[in-house]
């Protein structure tokens, strides 16, 4: 029997300075049975990073055609297409010829400086292409907000990201690789 996704509901209030983007988002995640906790706080930080109407959980794990975030204008268009972790030069160039945007989110260290290492030169042609990572130390930092219902704060200045639930809250700043 197969297991089942794990339904986690958060509360996220963000306060981007850098966007001028302020509001309060009622969010539903569904946790893969092998999605970490802190793979999924990657995902809430990534929405917090590009919140905007439209702006979407995928099935992620489950699905090779989608990405774990995206944007969909109202003619089906990709606007923002957002993978995390090391994906693959096929699945990046599949993403860049369809988004009109695409971000990835690194979160193991010393894997994703390898990944990258190895990817750069092959990935300069795509102008459409950001990729940010998130420091494992920082994220560790995190770790304990994640609970089944959570009332998160999210304010982002400067490029500097701070994440907290009222009782603990720690900050971080996404490196820029690309």
């Amino acid at each position: 029997m197969a297991l089942k996704s794990t339904i986690f509901k958060a509360e996220l209030q963000i306060a981007d300075m850098d966007r001028n983007h302020y509001q309060d988002y009622p969010l539903t995640l569904a946790r893969h049975p092998s999605e970490t906790d802190r793979r999924l706080l990657v995902r809430i930080l990534a929405f917090a990073l590009h919140a905007q109407e439209g702006l979407a959980f995928t099935r992620g794990l489950s699905t090779d055609d989608e990405p774990d975030l995206w944007c969909r204008s109202l003619s089906d268009e990709i606007l923002l297409w957002i993978d995390l972790g090391q994906p693959d030069e096929k699945r990046i160039r599949k993403a860049c010829g369809r988004a009109r945007e695409v971000w990835i989110y690194s979160y193991n260290d010393r894997g994703a400086q390898v990944w990258f290492d190895q990817l750069a030169a092959r990935l300069e042609r795509f102008d459409n292409l950001h990729i940010r990572h998130l420091p494992e130390a920082a994220l560790a930092r995190l770790e304990g907000l994640i609970e089944r219902n959570m009332r998160l704060q999210c304010s982002i200045q400067d490029g500097v990201v701070w994440l907290g639930n009222g009782d603990q809250g720690a900050s971080l700043e996404p490196l820029q690789r690309r």
